[in-house]
């Protein structure tokens, strides 16, 4: 026993021996306390089954950051073992705030990710109401709360390490000017967005066209809004832009038109046009599909090749691919009622009078063979 104190008592590099011992079993058992923590936190989550509760993000969400406090508070209480030096440098006071920062990071590690998991939730429950305005809020509320948490976090870990946050957040005051002509363009995007969420022109899903720009609506953020094509590329058009532009949202639609042109021949007779206008107006009233509280069929034209029917009209949905199916079939139904009634579609055809061809022709062609042949010796 007396050899085993001495023992204890070695110094190594001016540390006992039973110092620097308790160290090492303090950063093991850190180490062995953050497995057992990472085991009991999974076989709980895994206990309740339901990744999608509450319960289940918030141990999801402080897994791996309570892990890491276990590492974190077996390393202080090392540090508070050993005898650290406080000359030439104060050792013992720089590592506490080290690990004081290191906490603080952890906090926002388990803030960012309960973030993350609670606005997962939120966006899971928000693509069951009936609106989309919560599904436009999740990404901004997600990012706002991410960039929130890390700044604040970032000011508390200087603080910690002993620098003055109000000397630095008054060195960014002599730069405001430089910073906001800087970020004008920025600042511009941000008032965008807020602007979007006032008037809401669109929602996230809402078909629309953007000047040149058409496409579907993938998400809105502070400073971007991101639109996929149908062509199924990505178009990134900063929210600046959108308090500018003329926006159209064909997701609004309450109807969709069907605008066409029905042409018939030249041959028809003014009593068939009548029997053709009314049969088409007859396919368009017993079509349920079809809008009643508008529609035209009237013949409107004497065209270059044709005689023209204006029909136009609109469908109760507006749905593309219902409304292509619906346009087709009134069409099927349009020439079968053409071809009832006898008549035809007129194409584009042209007839060429030549006034005098024939009179010119007897003047220049010699008659008879002989004379043919005195005319073309071959």
């Amino acid at each position: 026993m007396t050899h085993l104190l001495a023992l204890l008592t070695t110094p190594v590099l001016g540390i006992s021996l039973s110092r620097l011992l308790s160290a090492f079993l303090l950063i093991f058992a850190g180490f062995a306390l953050a497995r057992l923590a990472t085991v009991v936190l999974e076989r709980l989550e895994g206990h309740l089954n339901d990744a999608t509760s509450l319960h289940g993000a918030l141990f999801a969400a402080g897994k791996r950051p309570a892990s890491w406090a276990f590492i974190l508070l077996g390393l202080y209480l090392a540090m508070a073992v050993l005898p650290l030096p406080s000359e030439p440098v104060d050792l013992r006071h720089f590592v506490t705030a080290l690990l004081q920062a290191g906490t603080i990071g952890l906090a926002a590690w388990f803030g960012v990710e309960l973030t993350d998991r609670f606005c997962a939730l939120w966006a899971e429950r928000a693509r069951s109401t009936d609106t989309t305005f919560d599904d436009q809020l999740v990404p901004i509320v997600r990012k706002s709360a991410k960039v929130f948490l890390v700044a604040a976090s970032a000011v508390m870990a200087i603080q910690s390490l002993g620098y003055s946050v109000s000397s630095l957040l008054a060195g960014l005051g002599l730069g405001g000017a430089a910073l906001a002509l800087a970020s004008k363009d920025t600042i511009a995007n941000l008032f965008g967005s807020i602007v979007i969420f006032v008037d809401r022109p669109f929602f996230v899903g809402d078909w629309i066209e953007i000047g040149d720009r058409e496409g579907t609506v993938e998400e809105v953020g502070l400073r971007v809004t991101r639109l996929r094509t149908f062509a199924n590329s990505l178009i990134t058009i900063p929210n600046a832009q959108l308090t500018t532009l003329t926006i159209n949202n064909w997701s609004r639609m309450r109807k969709r038109r069907i605008n066409l042109t029905l042409g018939l021949t030249y041959d028809t007779r003014p009593d068939q046009m009548v029997q053709a206008v009314e049969a088409i107006r007859k396919v368009l009233r017993e079509d349920p599909r079809v809008c009643q509280d508008f529609h035209l069929v009237n013949f409107t034209n004497l065209g270059a090749s044709s005689l023209d029917i204006l029909v136009y009209c609109f469908t109760i949905t507006t749905d593309w691919a219902e409304h292509l199916q619906i346009r087709q079939e009134l069409l099927l139904k349009f020439m079968a009622v053409v071809e009832q009634l006898g008549l035809g579609f007129a194409f584009p055809t042209q007839t060429l009078h030549l006034a005098g061809m024939a009179q010119m022709l007897e003047r220049t062609v010699p008659a008879g063979p002989e004379a043919m042949a005195r005319e073309f010796p071959l």
